[in-house]
């Protein structure tokens, strides 16, 4: 089959022939339809994530059809159209038990643990309960967009911070997951403020629907807390950097909640916390990392209604043989909006 590799870190990814996969027992062979170019990828391939071994196949934001099931799974079936998280639980800890799949302590995520989605097939293992049926009325590029940013956003948005219809939710930096989140909360109501150092990044904003756009990096906290009398009831990082945190928990109101999405690496991993704000105003600290499979259905519904749009964050659509040479662009600064999804349908 075709597959994007790479034969080391920051070696470029080529397209060439490999093995197919074998068919895990508990698992399926995907014949993949489409993959996201997702910066998580572009990490494992600088070598900030460690991958098992070399060649390795990245890709984990994916959607397609099943082409072989393993003898272990019976509540999937050749020719079904699915999405798959990009964390694959276990089923058995305790962790799982409680329907958290997706922080599975022992946790499987194909284009990092193992061979990913750059490829026209992936093995998927864990199939029984970590894959998610995708509706007719949702494309496979759509689907793929959803797989890693918009899913992750939703969960935070919708299931862990809970945001109500009415609430004023900031979302500092409006990239991939910043967008995301940002579309999930004005379609459920909320009253959105982007924030960003880009024109351009904030002109997007608008376009989604925010209702306010803040250009930083100066001031942002009290400016955010001017504009919605107090502060916002939630505020997520959807960058990753310590002054984004920062000025995310300082424009809180009190007893808001702080969602942290945005990747801390390096020394930022272990930053110091404005921990004195966080008691004096009774913060909530929450973090979110991708979604469990049980949790997609409403996402889904939504997308499949129209009141959710990931396509629209889709900046391009490219064939397989343009995906190493894309992941590779990510080391440059972005030179347009949108995500990159990879049609295994072009040539």
């Amino acid at each position: 089959m075709r597959a994007v590799s790479y034969l080391g870190y920051q070696t470029l990814p080529t397209i060439g022939e490999v093995a197919e996969p074998d068919c895990p027992r508990d698992g399926v062979v995907l014949q993949v339809r489409a993959t996201g170019v997702c910066r998580s990828d572009w990490h494992a391939w600088q070598g900030h994530d460690e991958v098992p071994s070399f060649p390795h196949v990245p890709g984990h934001e994916y959607a397609g059809v099943i082409v072989e099931v393993g003898a272990d799974v019976s509540s999937w079936k050749v020719g079904d159209r699915v999405v798959v998280p990009f964390a694959l639980g276990c089923g058995a800890c305790p962790t799982c038990l409680d329907g958290a799949h997706h922080v599975c302590p022992d946790n499987l995520q194909p284009g990092f643990t193992s061979w990913g989605s750059f490829a026209d097939r992936v093995a998927v293992p864990r199939a029984q309960i970590n894959l998610v049926s995708l509706p007719d009325a949702v494309d496979f590029v759509s689907a793929a967009s959803i797989g890693c940013r918009f899913a992750t956003s939703y969960h935070a948005v919708a299931e862990r911070a809970r945001i109500r219809e009415g609430e004023w939710l900031a979302v500092h930096g409006c990239g991939g997951i910043g967008l995301s989140a940002l579309m999930v909360g004005v379609a459920m109501g909320a009253r959105v403020i982007a924030v960003d150092v880009s024109e351009n990044a904030l002109k997007a904003a608008r376009e989604l629907g925010a209702e306010v756009v803040v250009q930083g990096p100066d001031d942002v906290a009290a400016r955010i807390s001017e504009i919605t009398g107090g502060g916002a009831h939630v505020s997520m990082d959807a960058l990753g950097a310590v002054s984004t945190m920062r000025a995310s928990i300082e424009c809180l109101r009190p007893r808001g909640r702080h969602l942290q999405v945005g990747l801390m690496l390096g020394d930022a991993a272990d930053t110091a916390v404005p921990m004195g704000r966080v008691l004096a105003y009774e913060l909530a600290l929450l973090g979110s990392h991708g979604m469990p499979a049980g949790d997609y259905g409403s996402m889904l519904d939504l997308v499949a209604s129209g009141q959710l749009r990931p396509d629209r964050l889709v900046g391009k659509v490219i064939a397989l043989s343009e995906a190493g040479e894309a992941l590779a662009a990510m080391s440059q600064p972005p030179t347009g909006s949108g995500m990159t999804v990879v049609d295994l349908e072009l040539r």
